[in-house]
């Protein structure tokens, strides 16, 4: 399975969007150079409140270009960066890999995808009704979050758009993602 990179984004301050931008820098065991959400420990601010020596398994958020592709389709706004993401693909069934999944993105970088975004309010207070368009349900009836996944950082390197990215999955048993 492969896929690429369509776009970068970076915020140096906690607020909802990101900015895209031509490159951003990975940095192991920390996040995205310049990211508010960069650092060993939790950045989130909910979750500073929470605990603020919680691991950070939320260093890069990324989010598949098909999920901005039916947002549209639904008469929502969005567009790389838009909901929070650090990087946004193309090609690659994020939501279906299990925990623990390595993407090399580009020549060097390497993330570990820890688990999925939980989708929160702060959609509805971008656009209402946001929140509920990306939560939906399998054929079970079970809960299914569409906002993208986290991951860390192994091996930093400079990520672009059209770098590709390999996914390199697990030894089984297979771990479905949950939120983080």
């Amino acid at each position: 399975m492969a896929g690429k990179v369509t776009a970068v984004c970076v915020s140096a301050e906690h607020k909802f969007s990101k900015t895209e931008v031509a490159t951003i820098r990975l940095v192991a065991g920390l996040g995205v150079d310049g990211d508010a959400h960069q650092g060993v420990t939790v950045q989130y601010l909910f979750r500073i409140r929470q605990d603020p020596t919680q691991p950070n398994l939320r260093q890069v958020h990324l989010i598949h270009t098909e999920l901005h592709d039916e947002l549209r389709a639904e008469g929502f706004t969005v567009f790389p960066g838009a909901m929070g993401e650090n990087i946004t693909t193309r090609g690659i069934d994020l939501l279906a890999l299990p925990t623990a999944t390595r993407l090399q993105i580009g020549n060097t970088a390497v993330v570990e995808v820890t688990g999925l975004r939980n989708p929160c309010s702060q959609l509805d207070n971008f656009q209402q009704g946001l929140t509920a368009a990306v939560l939906g349900r399998d054929t079970e009836g079970s809960l299914v979050r569409k906002s993208g996944v986290m991951a860390i950082v192994l091996v930093g390197g400079d990520v672009r758009p059209d770098d590709s990215i390999v996914v390199e999955l697990p030894l089984p048993p297979h771990r479905p993602l949950a939120p983080v």
